[in-house]
């Protein structure tokens, strides 16, 4: 008997040094004409093919960090994924992703074609990366992926404090991803408190996504991309607000809208995404396409928070993911 499940596609920052050759790897001649569509739109654009970024033999942080082929990389392995998914045990009932994972979202669903997809991701990436401004991401959760009010009140007093220039970009899970301009998200890593060593933290390589300073990369995208790109999708679709786009229903012209418009410049709620897919399809499991496993604590902490299955804290969550039924299992390991 097959096992309902929802796929989970991952944004920016999948594809690092341990994920080298991995599309080579597992996908393999098997993938070998979806790889080759991804290679020739590629090559037409004047960009590095996927197979040959993948196939280098160091991992060159000028060269897969750069945006357009960090992005065609997680868009390139996470669809791969997608297309190996063994249909005769899952049946798929949902989509959703996180930021630039709705991308991957929408061409899983059908709504965009793998080659068209690679020639949109590749193009947003640029345009995304022009805009002014970072991200910082800091955690909002206690050592038990339960929710602390306190750290979400020094995110939200700081977002006040800066009103134009520093906004929450993604609610992920246990941490709050802020976007803002670069002096305001300096100002913002130096008065919240750190932690681990490790946060806050401001991200590499990342412009201020998913904020109000994208809206020139918006409007551009918008005026480029022609409605006729997008299809009806052969599966639901959850996005960055938990809004559910159902097949055979979809007006192609507002989805457009969401894509190139709010979804760029307005909070992506991936918490919120993942609440609302597993509340309204219940899914025996949550399939999380790679590349890697940038996915996993971010959904582990979705779902703490939710309190979903008597899932409560880190230590339930990882008990049931070593019981030899996990719920949530990671295509790109």
């Amino acid at each position: 008997m097959k096992q309902t499940a929802v796929v989970v596609c991952p944004g920016r920052g999948g594809y690092n040094k341990p994920e080298l050759g991995s599309i080579g790897r597992r996908h393999l001649p098997q993938q070998a004409r979806l790889i080759d569509t991804f290679d020739r739109v590629r090559q037409q654009l004047g960009y590095p093919t996927v197979s040959e970024l993948d196939s280098e033999p160091t991992f060159k942080h000028k060269v897969h960090y750069t945006p357009e082929n960090s992005a065609a990389l997680i868009y390139g392995a996470g669809y791969a994924d997608f297309k190996a998914i063994d249909t005769n045990q899952y049946d798929i009932v949902a989509i959703t992703g996180n930021s630039m994972g709705w991308y991957t979202a929408l061409t899983c669903a059908g709504v965009w074609q793998p080659d068209s997809a690679m020639e949109i991701v590749t193009d947003m990436a640029q345009r995304t990366a022009k805009a002014d401004g970072a991200q910082l991401i800091y955690p909002v959760m206690n050592e038990q992926w339960q929710p602390d009010a306190d750290k979400q009140s020094a995110i939200d007093a700081l977002i006040h404090e800066h009103p134009g220039e520093l906004f929450l970009s993604i609610r992920y899970g246990g941490y709050a991803l802020l976007a803002g301009t670069t002096e305001a998200i300096q100002t913002a890593s130096k008065s919240l408190k750190p932690i681990d060593d490790r946060f806050p933290m401001i991200l590499p390589g990342h412009a201020a996504f998913h904020s109000p300073l994208m809206s020139d990369a918006s409007e551009g995208a918008l005026k480029h991309w022609s409605v006729d790109t997008f299809s009806q999708p052969k599966i639901p679709l959850v996005d960055g607000r938990g809004v559910i786009w159902e097949p055979g229903s979809v007006n192609k012209e507002t989805l457009k809208h969401y894509t190139f418009g709010h979804q760029v410049t307005e909070c992506y709620d991936y918490s919120r995404a993942i609440r609302v897919t597993l509340r309204e399809f219940a899914p025996d499991k949550l399939l999380l396409l790679g590349p890697g496993n940038s996915l996993g604590g971010a959904t582990g902490q979705a779902l703490v928070a939710m309190d979903w299955r008597g899932i409560n804290s880190k230590d339930a969550f990882s008990a049931v993911q070593e019981s030899g039924n996990a719920p949530v299992i990671s295509l790109g390991l």
